[in-house]
């Protein structure tokens, strides 16, 4: 946000009201959600649930802060990963709201993470199924990782429980999203450069860089491509690479989101023009 404020281009044309926050259990809100009570322990929300205080949260800004209704709003969403989620459920349960979405590296939200080959089902080949540098031993062990830590039924300290996410949004490529003007919202979809993901989960997680770009990263950009169709065609951007970037790309490289989030807004501004003048 900090480079936002800063660009030149931003500078000279200048930005609408920004807000940036974090859910229950992140960052710096250290409350906990006061559904959680009585609940599963880490599953005491969802990802409809985080819309609905998000909802409520820019609707008290909009408020007292701009003397508006939530509903008068051209809302553009800036997220990462399951953030991602949270914004194209927003923008799903509240159309003609948000006008635009800059997507980087989202959720898959409609997997269960599985996609590495199993072992044990019929048919298995290692000869065709695997790189030649990774065993049966270690495709176990990476199989055994990956659910521990990103299969949606396990607990996480936020509490946000991913159990029905594929639920929420079965599909990456719909439904599609209406924006304030009746047409689609603008839409980019920014994913995380291959070999830099590849290296990380190799450090992170132990994967072999050749699981990874067998596995992971085609099926990661193919759900990528699916998200570049929730908006019209000529609204659509991606999904592009974040050259140099991992799954944070906010973090690794602040300036391109921030050029993308101007290049959006120019977007926007030109098209209202347009219509109001």
């Amino acid at each position: 946000m900090a480079g936002l404020i800063r660009s030149p281009r931003a500078i000279n044309s200048g930005i609408p009201s920004l807000l940036a926050y974090d859910r229950f259990g992140q960052g710096v809100t250290e409350d906990r959600d006061p559904l959680e009570r009585g609940r599963e322990r880490g599953h005491g929300h969802d990802v409809a649930d985080a819309v609905v205080d998000l909802h409520e949260l820019i609707s008290q800004i909009s408020s007292e802060q701009l003397s508006v209704t939530s509903s008068q709003l051209q809302i553009l969403f800036v997220a990462n990963s399951i953030g991602c989620a949270i914004a194209r459920l927003y923008a799903q349960q509240s159309p003609g709201v948000v006008v635009g979405l800059l997507l980087l590296d989202s959720i898959m939200a409609n997997s269960n993470f599985d996609w590495l080959p199993n072992p044990d089902l019929d048919g298995f080949n290692p000869e065709a199924d695997l790189p030649g540098d990774v065993s049966v031993e270690v495709l176990r062990e990476q199989r055994a990782r990956f659910a521990t830590i990103f299969d949606p039924g396990v607990a996480n300290q936020e509490g946000l429980s991913r159990r029905n996410l594929a639920q929420l949004l079965p599909h990456s490529d719909g439904p599609r999203l209406v924006g304030p003007d009746g047409r689609g919202p603008w839409v980019t979809v920014m994913g995380h450069d291959f070999e830099k993901f590849a290296d990380e989960s190799l450090k992170i997680m132990e994967t072999p860089i050749s699981l990874s770009m067998q596995y992971t990263n085609p099926i990661w950009h193919e759900y990528n491509a699916g998200l570049a169709k929730i908006t019209d065609p000529e609204r659509s951007r991606g999904p592009i690479f974040a050259k140099g970037c991992g799954h944070f790309i906010q973090r690794d490289d602040p300036h391109l989101v921030a050029e993308e989030i101007l290049s959006l807004l120019g977007k926007i501004e030109s098209n209202n023009k347009s219509i109001y003048g």
